[in-house]
């Protein structure tokens, strides 16, 4: 008679690995958990067993067998930016070929609470690790606690007294966006911001306004958003309406993309009368008309370091490890050119240049005269 691969009613259970196998329960919860003290002729039959009926061994089952649970804890903010996402993205791939599952615990604030709240429902579920994806400005005990008792990895430059850093160097990567503007020929460069409870877009205000300063060049007032096109395009209806402005850096490519809308129904053309760069190097980032300067940010980069580090802490929690700042990338597109004095000077160069010429040319004489 032929073996049944389950009941009709339920998953296939260990007990059904077994009897296929002829073997115990303990012998298959050996071969699965890897024990080396099994007969390859065991492990071989046991293994087909599994894959003849399909059989999934319950995560609970196995962590209370291993004492590990393989599950890495995410606490990340509930959003649609595309940034956020593509972190995650990153770290999910990067879990998945460790052999590790991806809790993730969504805030919809920076609320200290919220982030308490979050980190609590990851250490209820014994992840072996947390990678924090939120801006942590402020910390509390009970966080302190938290980060101390499972090992925790930052990845936007937060920090906890007992967590570790993966994170881009963001002053870096504005001083790349506001350098490459006033080597254009700009006067100077304004800004728009993220919200200022960002540590990424506090750091980007940073490197924006001391580059500036170093150029000996004005530092206009900030502009602020939220990291959306609305607010981009809301700041952009602001920023078009100044004449002397030249070029703009925007924190998120996201805001930069509702900045060059507002400016088009303005009239301000982008980037013959303002030049425009964002942060992120998302994918509409080369399609969008024109295609947008950006600083890139190696987002699934970014989430496989995460895990590396984290599962490096975890298998040594006493190991410390400096911070790991990413170099971002200066990717130059269709939405930046020479400011207005350069290009104006450039003509005027080059109509010298041609006058000079044709008074120089020596004229063809004429026949001689009879």
């Amino acid at each position: 008679m032929a073996h049944r691969t389950a009941a009709v009613d339920r998953p296939p259970a260990m007990a059904d690995v077994a009897r296929l196998a002829g073997v115990s329960a303990q012998t298959v919860s050996r071969v699965l958990s890897g024990h080396p003290n099994v007969q390859e002729k065991t492990r071989t039959k046991v293994l087909a067993a599994v894959e003849q009926l399909g059989y999934r061994r319950n995560s609970a089952a196995r962590a209370l067998s291993s004492g590990r649970s393989r599950t890495i804890g995410v606490v990340t903010l509930q959003t649609t930016f595309y940034s956020r996402a593509a972190v995650t993205s990153g770290i999910e791939n990067a879990a998945r070929e460790a052999g590790y599952t991806v809790s993730t615990a969504t805030t919809a604030s920076l609320d200290t609470s919220a982030i308490e709240d979050a980190l609590s429902r990851l250490a209820d579920q014994d992840v072996e690790g947390v990678i924090l994806s939120v801006p942590l400005t402020h910390t509390s005990p009970r966080i302190e606690q938290l980060t101390r008792s499972v090992p925790t990895i930052t990845i936007d430059g937060s920090r906890t007294a007992a967590t570790e850093v993966v994170a881009v160097d963001q002053t870096l990567a504005a001083r790349l966006a506001t350098r490459h503007l006033l080597d254009l020929g700009h006067d100077t460069v304004w800004h728009i911001a993220g919200p200022e409870e960002w540590l990424e877009a506090a750091a980007r205000r940073d490197g924006w306004r001391a580059t500036l300063q170093e150029a000996g060049r004005a530092v206009p007032p900030p502009l602020e958003g939220d990291w959306s096109p609305a607010s981009g395009y809301r700041n952009g209806l602001i920023l078009g309406r100044i004449p002397d402005a030249t070029a703009v850096f925007v924190a998120s490519d996201e805001m930069a993309f509702g900045v060059i809308r507002a400016l088009h129904e303005l009239g301000r053309r982008v980037p013959d009368d303002i030049s425009v760069v964002g942060v992120d190097d998302i994918e509409l980032a080369e399609y969008c008309s024109p295609s947008l300067t950006t600083v890139a940010q190696p987002f699934t980069q970014m989430g496989a370091l995460a895990v590396a580090h984290l599962l490096r802490h975890i298998e040594d929690p006493d190991a410390r490890a400096e911070p790991a700042l990413v170099e971002p990338r200066l990717k130059v597109r269709a939405s930046t050119t020479r400011g207005r004095a350069r290009r104006e000077g450039d003509a005027a160069g080059a109509q010298a240049a041609r006058g000079t010429a044709r008074a120089t040319t020596p004229h063809p004489q004429g026949p001689p005269q009879a």
